[in-house]
């Protein structure tokens, strides 16, 4: 019979080595906090409870996990590991499995969870793994028949201890009632003076309680401390992200340079290019090609459109067979029908473009409402702002602009109608209109153009 799951999740840390003002566990992993991570593999468990203790920055912790179920408990002082899950017992229930995680290991899946919670039901489970270097590491200590009897921290070690390569990660599976029993009991007697969770093991021990190990890859079970392990768990997070998704069938020039910092839903054939960051919810259909260093965030585009070397895709619907960039910005807003084309250099913001219509060089179309078949000549811009007020710009069907045009909205451009180019635009364009506003062209015979003084 499966025991209850509750969770105590550890994030009271200050992180010294991170040098920062941000609490450890709210530094960024591929879009989301560390302390994220650790939530949402927990949840996926569907425990009966979870408990976070916090102690620095527990304001900033709340404030960023407002809204979610889960119960936070105080840890004033930092005595340990021991200490810490002493602060959730009068939460915890004696019918349950209690599942110790930290807030700074963010790498773990929920099947590796899944494994070791299944494994310890009504005994203590710990999650281990083999490494080459485990210096610093607390290492898992074996009779003589392989049960695991202890776990003895790295400072606390002996010299033949030492040379075990067999590691405790750090998280623990244990029976609730025998938890509540044991941590009174520790002591800090220990070069750190800390109260220990792992000296639970030798208590179980002598109860002759059943002690399981689950073996893990030493790298999902990696904590963050610095800055460099959390730039070594980016990359380690991102090519696991990668593979999962070429084995679904994306195409990635280079997993080893690209990155996912949210959730990408993609069709058949879809190629993305090196140096591409996809953010927030993502979605791309069949057949759709992303160039290099490219920015993809909030925003969805249909089946067979193309995005070019560096351009940037912001909150904006992108329909089929589009092409954006080089070097294009789609800001918030935006809308394109199929067969648009926004070229390079050219920035939209809260603007929807019909089907079929082109802006392929150095313009900006701000706060409009552009039809079907239309033609931007270059320099092209909607004077869309006045400085205090925001206005629209409205281009009918089949409208075409000549180059070096200003449109000073609200300005209304009639189906059909042509804008010569070099024109300022102040009034409504009637239907198959030409409009002009050029100023007139005055040439001088005779001008002399100034010229530079020698110098003496």
């Amino acid at each position: 019979m499966t025991m209850p799951l509750s969770i105590v999740i550890l994030a009271a840390g200050k992180g010294t080595r991170m040098h920062s003002d941000l609490p450890k566990v709210l530094h960024d992993l591929a879009g989301k906090s560390l302390v994220q991570h650790v939530l949402d593999s927990a949840r996926a468990l569907n425990p009966r409870s979870i408990q976070m203790v916090v102690g620095f920055g527990a304001d900033k912790i709340k404030e960023k996990l407002q809204g979610q179920e889960l119960d936070f408990v105080y840890q004033d002082q930092q005595l340990g590991t021991g200490h810490a899950v002493m602060q959730a017992i009068p939460k915890l229930k004696d019918d349950e499995q209690v599942l110790v995680l930290y807030g700074d290991v963010p790498l773990l899946q929920s099947s590796t969870l899944l494994d070791l919670v299944s494994q310890s039901q009504g005994k203590v489970g710990i999650l281990t793994a083999t490494v080459s270097q485990p210096n610093g590491l607390g290492r898992i200590i074996r009779d003589d028949q392989n049960n695991i009897c202890a776990i003895v921290e790295d400072k606390d070690a002996t010299e033949a201890q030492r040379a075990i390569k067999e590691i405790n990660t750090g998280l623990m599976c244990i029976p609730g009632e025998a938890l509540k029993r044991w941590l009174p009991k520790l002591q800090a007697n220990n070069t750190q003076g800390e109260y220990y969770l792992t000296d639970i093991v030798a208590m179980a021990d002598t109860e002759q309680m059943n002690i399981v190990s689950t073996p893990c890859i030493a790298e999902e079970a990696g904590g963050v401390n610095d800055k460099v392990q959390l730039a070594f768990a980016e990359r380690y997070f991102q090519l696991r992200q990668a593979t999962e998704l070429m084995r679904a069938g994306l195409g990635l020039k280079d997993p080893n340079r690209f990155d996912l910092r949210g959730t990408l839903s993609h069709g058949r054939d879809v190629e993305i290019d090196i140096n591409t960051i996809l953010v927030g919810k993502v979605i791309l259909g069949d057949g759709v090609r992303i160039g290099p260093n490219c920015l993809l965030r909030d925003c969805s585009l249909g089946a067979g459109t193309v995005v070019h070397t560096n351009s940037i895709v912001t909150e904006s619907t992108v329909a089929e067979n589009c092409h954006i960039g080089p070097f294009a910005r789609l800001r918030p807003g935006n809308t394109l029908a199929a067969g648009a084309h926004v070229g390079n250099y050219v920035e939209l913001k809260n603007t929807q473009v019909g089907t079929g219509s082109k802006a392929n060089h150095l313009s900006y179309l701000g706060d409009s409402d552009i039809g079907a078949g239309v033609n931007i000549g270059a320099g092209t811009i909607t004077c869309n702002y006045d400085g205090i007020n925001k206005s629209r710009t409205t281009i009918e069907d089949d409208v075409f602009i000549g180059s070096n045009a200003s449109l000073v909205a609200p300005v209304t451009l009639g189906a059909g109608s042509t804008v010569a180019a070099g024109s300022v635009i102040t009034h409504d364009v009637e239907k198959k209109q030409l409009a002009l506003g050029r100023s007139k062209q005055i040439n001088k015979n005779g001008w002399q153009r100034p010229a530079k003084k020698k110098d003496r």
